[in-house]
């Protein structure tokens, strides 16, 4: 059995189709795990939705956030941006089955014989992980409520960008979402940055990434992560796992083998951004 987990995957579904031939992936034994942007840019969401669903137990995904700007705009809520591509899913027969399926998915994935943990963003360094675990269940818990739509409609903007363990319920989910599926730099206190366009795992400025930061859970745990395609897989710490290696912007997709602790690559087939 093999555990390989893969970066954003967002729509580059001939990719992803090659990248487990490559690696000889079966489901009845291997299982592939997923930081989150299953759709958007890439020409397949459909497609790898489909694939990921009926994989059931070998295909495991946390919510990225572009999965979750998907139930915005299925909802209404949002317009559709063409340059995500995602028309053939709106309209497709199984839409409506697979937002549903997709709502179930959490968003974070913990492993704890491996000592490991992924979420599509990471971690910000001032949580332990039964704080991640009881943030992201809570989460979890609204997304997959009949009422769900009335958070997503609220979950836009850049705030809160601080934790406030005595925050109300909205403050609270909006801020885990921020953190768990959007956070890439912060600032020396710890804020949430989201303008800096820093590709890099030098930070800018006096802003650094999530983890630069001193980081009590990451010296005892992998965390593995996505989103973030300017690292190209390099973070300079043993045990930030970065895998979101810019697919859909005409680079490559990641498989990380977590028995080998080795790398799979394929080179995209297009450039969708």
């Amino acid at each position: 059995m093999a555990n390989y987990f893969v970066g954003d995957i967002q729509g580059c579904y001939d990719e992803l189709r090659r990248l487990m031939d490559k690696v000889r992936f079966d489901p009845d034994h291997d299982v592939l795990w997923s930081t989150g942007d299953l759709v958007a840019r890439g020409p397949g969401s459909l497609q790898v939705l489909q694939l990921f669903r009926q994989l059931g137990d070998a295909g495991r995904t946390v919510l990225g956030n572009h999965d979750l700007h998907l139930f915005a705009v299925h909802a209404g809520l949002k317009r559709p941006k063409p340059k995500d591509r995602q028309q053939e899913l709106l309209e497709s027969a199984e839409c409506d089955q697979l937002i549903q399926w997709l709502r179930q998915q959490p968003l974070h994935c913990h492993l704890p014989e491996h000592k490991l943990l992924m979420t599509h963003a990471g971690v910000p360094p001032h949580w332990d992980l039964d704080t991640v675990l009881r943030q992201s269940a809570e989460v979890s818990h609204t997304l997959q409520s009949d009422n769900y739509l009335d958070f997503i409609a609220q979950m836009y903007g850049d705030k809160p960008d601080r934790w406030d363990p005595d925050g109300d319920d909205y403050q609270r989910q909006t801020y885990t979402i921020n953190c768990l599926t959007r956070m890439r730099l912060l600032h020396p206190d710890g804020r949430l940055d989201f303008y800096s366009k820093a590709g890099g795992p030098d930070g800018e400025g006096e802003l650094l990434p999530w983890f630069s930061h001193p980081h009590p859970l990451l010296n005892h745990y992998r965390i593995v992560f996505g989103h973030w395609a300017a690292l190209m897989g390099h973070t300079r710490h043993p045990n930030a796992i970065s895998l979101d290696t810019g697919a859909c912007w005409g680079n490559w997709l990641t498989f990380w083998c977590l028995e080998e602790d080795k790398r799979y690559t394929q080179q995209a087939l297009q450039n969708w951004g």
